[in-house]
């Protein structure tokens, strides 16, 4: 595909680490459709949709550069991520991948809203466009993965072993585990329980959570996909990964709280 980048070009090592892909569990609410299990049949819509979200960002940049901040929304970059179906393609393939969507995402968001020159936009929009395509190239390989039998179904639904308000105090937990691993200076581990924990315990409750409050997920999502793993790269200081690991556990605490309201409800109608 012309569009490719040098850098989708050659993935080589870091998307031939099958263990990525062949050890994905069953999938929680939200966005998850069938479509993940047939990934070598939608490999020609996921591009188009690639193509799509590229072009519709480009237009944005262009609006912003000719008619400035006013004349863009800039949370269509998320309506427009959230509404195609690669999103959960790659979400269910390789989230390190995803996670760099979301920060190339955010890159021009935050861009955008703090009025930053236009060719400081484009160079956020290149890195997002970068990592979309490495996107699309990851799904591709996990599809001759998934022709050969070797990825687990995925499933729409939530997991039963876990009631969901247990489920946040598992990923408080983890969170924790984070600030340790940081602080051994084992960073590319804490950045492994960052999107292990994303995946695997709060996709699982993020469908109830949206039921309740919507901009809270959207809040948590970013700072599981940009905020953390931005904060552990840049080799902040411990008591600065300490400082949004607690950030985001107070917002996990109202996240409980959501929760439980809505399992008591369940429980009261039936």
């Amino acid at each position: 595909m012309k569009h490719l980048s040098k850098s989708v070009k050659t993935l080589g090592a870091s998307l031939l680490l099958a263990s990525a892909f062949v050890t994905q569990p069953a999938l929680a609410n939200g966005p998850i459709g069938e479509h993940v299990n047939h990934l070598q049949a939608n490999l020609k819509s996921y591009a188009e949709e690639v193509e799509w979200m590229v072009g519709k960002v480009d237009t944005m940049v262009s609006d912003y550069d000719k008619k400035g901040a006013k004349a863009v929304k800039t949370d269509d970059l998320i309506e427009y991520w959230e509404s195609v179906k690669f999103h959960s393609a790659i979400e269910t393939n390789f989230v390190p991948v995803y996670a760099s969507i979301w920060q190339g995402i955010y890159g021009v968001k935050m861009a955008i809203e703090n009025g930053k020159p236009a060719a400081e936009v484009r160079k956020e929009q290149e890195a997002m466009n970068i990592a979309l395509w490495q996107g699309l190239g990851a799904v591709k390989l996990a599809a001759k993965f998934q022709q050969k039998g070797l990825l687990e179904s995925i499933k729409a639904t939530a997991t039963t072993e876990m009631t969901q308000s247990a489920t946040i105090d598992e990923i408080k937990h983890k969170l924790d585990r984070v600030v340790a691993k940081f602080a051994e200076r084992l960073q590319d581990e804490a950045t492994d329980i960052v999107h292990d924990t994303y995946l695997h315990l709060f996709e699982g409750v993020e469908g109830t959570l949206i039921e309740q409050d919507a901009n809270l997920v959207e809040v948590l999502e970013k700072d599981f996909n940009v905020t953390l793993p931005q904060a552990i790269k840049n080799s902040k200081s411990v008591d600065d990964i300490r400082d949004v690991v607690s950030d985001m556990q107070t917002k996990l605490d109202r996240a409980k709280t959501l929760i439980e309201k809505a399992e008591k409800s369940r429980k009261d109608v039936f």
